[in-house]
C-alpha cells in the first residue's frame, strides 16, 4: 500500500465496457473517495494506494438487477438476503420487483434497503399485501385488494427508493377477476408517473383457457393498450402460456407495435426462461432492453445452515425441485449463447435499467465524478453447457462469471453460495 497515493484504488489492465461514455477498450480505473476519479490507459502503479490486477477480466459500471426478490422473511420463501443476490454475487443495485406494498414499504425501507451493502430500490406492489406466497392465496389479489390512492400516496412519498409499480396479467387472476387488477395497477403508473412492469406468463395455477371464459393468449392484447409508453413487459421468453408467443408458436403482432410506441422488455428470466421461446422472439427483432435475473427462493438452491431444518429447491419435495440454477451474470451469457454480442448484452445490466429507473445521472456509468460501483467479471472461454427449465441445453463458448465489485468504492468477493459453477460441454 502507498499511503500517499493519490488514488485510493486502481483497477488495472482490465477490459472496460462502459456504453455511457463509449468506453471499449483496455483501461485502468482510478477511484478516489468511494467515486470514479479516472478511466484512462496506463495510470501509474505509485498512484494507487491499493493496485487490483484485473488483466483479462472485463470491468464494467456496477451490473443493475432490474428483477430480484429480497424482501427476506415477509415474503415467504421468494424473499432472499440482498447482498446474497447483489454485491457478493458481483451486483451492486438490485430492484425488487413487487416485494413491498404501501402498507408494508416501511418495513422494507428500514430492515432491507437501509441495512444491505448492496443498493436496493423497489417497484411496489400493486396489491396491498404485496409479494407474499400468491400461487398459496391467490385471492388477496382480486380488485378488492388494490387502494389506489393509498399506493400512489405511497409511492409518491418514497420515490427515492420505489422506482416503479408492479402488476401482473396471466390467466390465474384474469380468470377469476377478468382485466380490472391490471386497469387499476396502470392507474397507479400513471398518477405517480412511474413505469409499471407488468408480469405475462401463467402463475396462479389457473389452467391455459377456459376458466371463466379466459384464455391466456389473448390476455397481451387486451393488457398493451392499457400501457404507456417506458411500462415494461416483463418475462418475453416464459415457456408459460401467456407470453409473447401465441399458440401456434408466433410472436404476437401487437408487440412489435408496442416497442415501436416506446414500451420496453424486461428479461425476468427466473423459472420462466424459455431457450425454445427465446429463439422465436429473438428471431422476430425482440431485443430486450433490461435483463432481470429473478432469483427467489423457490428457483434458487440456498444452501441452510447446518441443522437448520426446511425445504430448499434441492430437496425432492420442493415445488421446484431439479430447476436450472442461474444469476444475473449466468443471464447475461445465456443471451450471448443466443447470439447476442457482448456490446448488446452490457447495455441490458448497466445503462438501459439506470434510464429504467430514472437513475441515468447516477447509475450504470463509469464516468468521473460517479459513486464507485464497478462489477468486475472472468470472461470465460471454452465450451460451457447451459440448461433452461425445460431441460433444453445450449452450448455457450463464452461464460461471465463474478469475481468482484465496488460499491461506492468498497471492495466485495464474489462468494454467494447461490452462484451457478461452470459446466463444460
Amino acid at each position: 500500500m502507498i499511503e500517499n497515493a493519490p488514488f485510493d484504488i486502481v483497477i488495472s489492465g482490465g477490459h472496460v465496457i462502459c456504453p455511457a461514455s463509449d468506453i471499449n477498450g483496455v483501461m485502468d480505473v482510478a477511484i478516489r473517495g468511494g467515486r470514479i476519479a479516472a478511466v484512462q490507459k496506463d495510470i501509474l502503479p505509485s498512484s494507487a494506494k491499493t493496485l487490483i490486477d484485473a488483466k483479462g477480466k472485463l470491468v464494467l459500471p456496477g451490473l443493475i438487477d432490474t428483477h430480484a426478490h429480497v424482501y427476506k422473511y415477509v415474503t415467504g420463501r421468494f424473499g432472499m438476503d440482498a447482498d446474497m443476490v447483489g454485491v457478493q454475487s458481483g451486483v451492486t443495485t438490485v430492484v425488487d420487483q413487487g416485494g413491498p406494498s404501501c402498507m408494508t414499504l416501511p418495513g422494507f425501507r428500514h430492515f432491507v434497503a437501509d441495512t444491505a451493502k448492496t443498493r436496493v430500490l423497489a417497484f411496489l406492489s400493486a396489491y396491498l399485501v404485496g409479494g407474499l406466497e400468491g400461487h398459496f392465496y391467490p385471492n388477496l389479489y382480486s380488485p378488492d385488494g388494490v387502494d389506489i390512492d393509498a399506493t400512489v400516496r405511497s409511492a409518491n412519498a418514497n420515490k427515492d427508493i420505489v422506482r416503479g409499480i408492479k402488476g401482473h396479467a396471466e390467466i390465474g387472476g384474469f380468470a377469476r377477476w377478468g382485466i380490472e387488477v391490471m386497469k387499476m395497477a396502470a392507474e397507479i403508473g400513471r398518477q405517480t408517473k412511474l413505469p409499471l412492469y407488468v408480469h405475462f406468463g401463467q402463475l396462479w395455477g389457473l389452467p391455459e383457457s377456459g376458466a371463466n371464459g379466459e384464455d391466456a393468449y389473448t390476455i397481451i392484447h387486451r393488457v398493451i393498450p392499457l400501457l404507456q409508453p417506458g411500462d415494461i413487459l416483463a418475462h418475453p421468453f416464459t415457456r408459460h402460456p401467456g407470453g409473447f408467443v401465441d399458440r401456434e408458436g408466433n410472436v404476437h403482432s401487437v408487440i412489435q407495435a408496442a416497442l415501436d410506441r416506446g414500451l420496453k422488455v424486461d428479461v425476468g428470466h427466473g423459472s420462466h426462461f424459455s431457450y425454445r421461446i427465446a429463439r422465436k422472439a429473438l428471431d422476430a427483432g425482440i431485443v430486450p432492453d433490461t435483463l432481470g435475473a429473478d432469483m427467489h427462493g423457490y428457483n434458487t438452491h440456498v444452501p441452510a445452515p447446518a441443522g437448520t431444518p426446511g425445504e430448499h429447491p434441492d430437496d425432492e419435495n420442493h415445488p421446484f425441485a431439479g430447476q436450472a440454477k442461474f444469476s444475473l451474470t449466468q443471464a447475461m451469457s445465456s443471451m450471448m449463447a443466443l447470439g447476442l454480442t457482448l456490446e448488446q448484452v452490457v447495455p441490458m445490466v448497466t445503462t438501459n435499467p439506470a434510464r429504467m429507473l430514472g437513475r441515468s445521472d447516477e447509475l450504470g456509468s463509469l464516468q468521473p465524478g460517479r459513486i464507485a460501483d464497478v462489477s468486475v467479471l472472468s470472461d470465460l472461454r471454452g465450451r460451457f453447457l447451459l440448461r433452461d427449465n425445460e431441460k433444453t441445453e445450449v452450448v455457450a463458448e463464452r461464460l461471465l462469471q463474478p469475481a468482484f465489485c465496488l460499491r461506492a468504492g468498497e471492495r466485495f468477493d464474489s462468494t454467494a453460495p447461490i452462484l451457478p459453477q461452470a459446466v463444460a460441454a
